[in-house]
């Protein structure tokens, strides 16, 4: 039984950053000097990011809070202030996330049988997957698992780990939902690396819905295929997440995009079997230029990446979430022919590449592969 993702769900924080509003703060804090305002100057330019989301109120204008004092100055709370900003605000994006993704795959809450919670933002327990069940009213008997402190790559180990989950279990109905608050680990930093995480890093949440059985859904589903890992033997150093004492601490170095750029090709060979394998790209924006080393790498059009950019641009880097928000708008984008062969990929500290391969499928090829099928087998 083939494993399919029948909708998705995404929820966002109501505060709305312009990119530029984002600059004029880093930039105005009293301990950047004039060296640390070029390089912001420069960061938040090539991001190639107009607006983000937040949790943080303060940093859109309103009142002072845990990050912001009235007069614009970044504050530096304790990891354990952010943690409690974390589970407070976290839990009802993932269940917003959640209802719509069960609304979009039109599947009752009490037909999921497995919960996949996703994040590296915040950490508690009872966590994220026990809540979920909770407000979203789902069978106290689910089999929940939360994978966290993964990365920006973690939608990808959701996805394979559901596709295993319906090949041992054909009647199983599995919700993945990923939750990332980046902004709360927000810091004032002259230190180029902490500059370019500041100018990419974002709130939100997303969810799916993925099943094999046919009947299932509304009308068009992604196919879930094979996946694959493969971790580098650079960039150990060059991307990192760790927990400090004023919040967690993102390493993103200008490595990551040329190392990025040296391994895609052979990974895509060795994966894919070629660009040309594949029709349409999801790629994990981690900023503008990995997108542009991919682009060069694999020698793409300048529209092969277009939906990743367009999420990269409206809405930031949210970590795990943001592979999601890619396959909902190549999900939902009614040009896309039956049969259309995605190529999905994500990256993750190690340096860790997660890829897979998706096929777009309408409600009659789900419903009867054989016949939809053997048109486009025809054809070739």
């Amino acid at each position: 039984m083939t494993a399919s993702i029948l909708g998705f769900g995404t929820a966002l924080p109501p505060t709305r950053l312009a990119q530029d509003e984002v600059r004029e703060i880093m930039a105005a804090q009293p301990d950047i000097d004039r060296r640390a305002r070029r390089i912001i100057t420069a960061a938040f330019a090539a991001s190639a990011i107009e607006t983000r989301h937040t949790v943080l109120a303060e940093l859109g204008g309103e009142a002072s809070g845990l990050h912001v004092q009235s007069e614009g100055r970044l504050l530096s709370p304790t990891t354990r202030a952010r943690n409690d900003e974390f589970r407070r605000a976290a839990p009802p994006l993932l269940a917003a996330a959640g209802r719509a993704a069960l609304a979009s795959a039109d599947v009752d809450p009490a037909e999921v049988t497995h919960v996949i919670t996703v994040s590296c933002t915040g950490l508690f327990a009872p966590g994220p997957d026990a809540l979920l069940v909770r407000d979203l009213g789902l069978n106290p008997s689910v089999e929940r698992d939360h994978l966290g402190f993964i990365g920006c790559a973690a939608a990808m180990p959701a996805l394979r780990m559901a596709a295993r989950i319906v090949a041992a279990t054909p009647d199983a109905v599995v919700l993945i939902a990923a939750v990332e608050l980046c902004s709360l680990h927000i810091r004032s930093s002259d230190d180029p690396e902490q500059i370019v995480a500041a100018s990419v890093f974002a709130d939100g949440a997303a969810a799916a819905v993925v099943s094999g059985d046919p009947a299932r859904g509304r009308s068009r589903r992604l196919e879930l295929g094979a996946f694959a890992t493969r971790l580098s033997d650079e960039g150990e150093r060059d991307m990192m997440w760790i927990v400090g004492d004023a919040g967690f601490e993102m390493t993103l170095t200008a490595e990551v995009p040329r190392i990025i750029g040296r391994q895609v090709r052979g990974i895509v060979d060795d994966v894919f079997g070629g660009p040309d394998a594949v029709d349409a790209w999801a790629v994990h924006p981690g900023g503008r230029s990995i997108l542009d080393r991919v682009e060069s790498g694999l020698s793409l059009a300048p529209d092969a990446l277009a939906a990743s950019r367009q999420v990269l641009r409206d809405y930031g880097n949210m970590s795990s979430a943001t592979l999601l928000f890619i396959l909902r708008a190549i999900l939902e984008d009614d040009t896309r022919p039956d049969g259309q062969r995605i190529g999905a990929m994500a990256f993750g500290p190690g340096l860790t590449v997660e890829s897979a391969r998706m096929t777009v499928r309408d409600a009659a090829a789900a419903q009867h592969p054989a016949e939809a099928r053997q048109p486009a087998l025809a054809a070739r």
